[in-house]
């Protein structure tokens, strides 16, 4: 049904539109108390064998939203109700901006994926943290904020950027990244290597532990999949150093690999970052050689051509505690999260572990071993 309304609807609309249009259909089917307790009820069952304890936090599952889908929070809960156990709110940036020019959006329908050159378009984090600060939780949800650089600040001025939004933001956060890996703000990805990343995680860290007294915030950073291998491993190495909680892998890829049954080749030109299927087997690659490096340090997070449980099991063999969806989520609609959980719970019955924890990274330890 949802690939007929997909073919139907949404496929013939502007992305951005459309993507605008299923925001505010999620929220207000959320503030509907019947609708949304059906809905929760039909799309969100639990499975007690998913349960998860990461980051310090407690969550009915390893599934969550990944950043990106809910720029501004404003569909925590109605995401929450669509069975996602853990929402990554943003990329939200210390000043608000508008982001690229449109049309700045473009799907590759039949090879499962998108280009978006969005740039971080937002309203800021004085105003997110607001929003955050009068939230009333209508579900349990953890809730993670994702944090960049605004683009007018110039590179030498970064660092007090992401301070100012870690200050706003840490208290609301059930866990904070700082993203450097987006291919849409000029210099973004310089920040990644380790002489510039150091003293910016440093400050982003004393800044959430100066605001938050009563807690202790986790930490993460997203990377790129673009990264050559040795700074995956500079990269690894530096977050254990500093005590970070965890690194998410990856973000959307410059590289056009994997793309070869999209008719449109001018969308395939199309500058931005490409997510979905096609950045499947490097995300993989990475996580891999992450958790070869680190092991159970720190929480790796999987994220990048996540489509079906296959792949969110084959996320956690290879060492992610946690798993994240985006862009599948566009092309397999509301039951997308459901089908996850209850394709990962037939795996792990039908598995040696005896708990997702048991099967964290067995793959690769086994490859290195």
């Amino acid at each position: 049904m949802y690939e007929l309304f997909f073919n139907i609807v949404f496929k013939r609309m502007d992305p951005e539109r459309a993507h605008h249009m299923a925001v505010r259909w999620i929220r207000l089917l959320a503030r509907v108390p019947v609708l949304r307790t059906f809905a929760a009820a039909v799309l969100a069952p639990r499975h007690k064998e998913l349960r998860t304890e990461a980051l310090g936090l407690r969550m009915h599952g390893p599934f969550g939203l990944a950043a990106g889908f809910d720029k501004n929070a404003v569909a925590i809960d109605g995401m929450a109700m669509l069975g996602f156990d853990h929402v990554e709110i943003g990329t939200v940036t210390g000043e608000p901006q508008p982001g690229n020019p449109r049309k700045r959006l473009f799907r590759l329908v039949p090879d499962r994926a998108l280009i978006n050159r969005m740039g971080f378009n937002n309203e800021g984090s004085a105003a997110v943290a607001d929003r955050l600060g009068a939230r009333v939780p209508v579900f349990r949800t953890v809730v993670g904020v994702n944090i960049g650089k605004t683009k007018v600040v110039p590179e030498a001025e970064a660092v007090a950027d992401y301070v100012k939004s870690a200050e706003r933001l840490a208290r609301h956060a059930d866990y904070l990244v700082v993203n450097v890996s987006s291919p849409n703000t000029p210099g973004l990805r310089d920040l990644q290597a380790t002489e510039v990343l150091r003293p910016l995680l440093s400050a982003v860290r004393e800044a959430a532990d100066r605001t938050v007294t009563d807690r202790r915030v986790p930490l993460l950073v997203k990377i790129a999949p673009d990264l050559a291998d040795e700074d995956v491993d500079a990269v690894a190495d530096l977050a254990v150093e500093l005590g970070l909680d965890g690194i998410i892998a990856t973000n959307t890829t410059i590289a056009r690999e994997g793309l070869g049954l999209t008719s449109d080749p001018s969308v395939v030109k199309e500058t931005g970052g490409l997510s979905g299927a096609p950045l499947k087997e490097r995300s993989l690659e990475v996580l891999r050689r992450l958790y070869a490096r680190v092991g159970d340090r720190l929480v790796l997070v999987g994220v990048g051509g996540v489509e079906n449980a296959e792949d969110a099991w084959q996320r956690i063999l290879a060492g992610a505690t946690l798993v994240q969806g985006y862009s599948a989520f566009i092309y397999e609609g509301p039951f997308y999260a459901r089908a996850v959980h209850k394709g990962l719970a037939a795996r792990l019955k039908a598995s040696p572990y005896a708990t997702l924890a048991d099967a964290v990274g067995a793959d690769t330890r086994k490859a290195t071993a």
